[in-house]
């Protein structure tokens, strides 16, 4: 038996759920830029008293890790490092671009032609967005990089694949990739710790767990902080 709490804060989107055994018991987010240190404590306090369970009944905590927004990343693991500090319980890191091509393999209104390629796009500004490929499988097949969005992005995997793009760095990028047809675009998609399950369960069952006390965001960049108006 596994029960799981799920964070999710690499996007505007601010997620928190409780699985069991991979399967969704409760959920609550909101897609709202700097909201997420003000409704994190609170979505969670919710679902536990919806649920009848207090915290210590939890067997692990689990969070997206990144690429994101720096400032969500940071609320979210610091948010599941305290609880698992002070619960005794362990973190599962789950990547955020992973979790995003979870979120579509598992949903069955998605009717994908075999073969079709998965590019889950995180905006980080002006043409560049945190990206990787994957399998509908959910394998990996181009790493995690921060990329320039031009016309001849993924033109040698696009010449012979038809590539679904999603997430909020998609729908900038689709005027420059849409003039090849073999490029697809899922519009409206948000992030949700709903996307954890698959991931989070499996690597409950495998016990991987990471260091609590050492583990960091993926940034995948350096932080860069801008300067105030004089």
């Amino acid at each position: 038996m596994s029960l799981i709490l799920q964070i999710e804060t690499a996007t505007t989107v601010c997620s928190v759920a409780i699985a069991r055994d991979g399967k969704i018991l409760a959920f609550e987010q909101v897609n709202e830029r700097n909201l997420h240190s003000a409704v994190i404590t609170r979505f969670m306090e919710d679902m536990t008293a919806s649920l009848g369970i207090a915290f210590n009944d939890l067997d692990a905590v689990a969070v997206s890790c990144g690429p994101g927004s720096y400032t969500g990343l940071r609320i979210g693991i610091s948010t599941a490092k305290g609880l698992c500090f002070a619960l005794d319980k362990p973190l599962i890191a789950i990547e955020t671009l992973q979790a995003m091509a979870y979120g579509v393999i598992n949903n069955e209104d998605h009717q994908l032609e075999p073969g079709t390629l998965l590019c889950p796009m995180i905006d980080a500004r002006r043409m560049e967005v945190y990206t990787a490929i994957f399998k509908l499988d959910g394998t990996q097949i181009k790493p995690t990089a921060a990329e320039i969005i031009d016309e001849n992005s993924f033109s040698d995997l696009l010449k012979s694949n038809k590539i679904l793009f999603f997430g909020d760095g998609a729908d900038k990028c689709e005027d420059v990739l849409g003039v090849n047809a073999n490029a697809q675009f899922l519009n409206g998609f948000t992030n949700s710790a709903t996307y954890l399950t698959t991931k989070a369960f499996e690597k409950f069952q495998n016990r991987q767990f990471e260091d609590v006390a050492y583990f960091e965001p993926y940034y995948l960049k350096d932080f860069i902080a801008g300067k105030k108006g004089v």
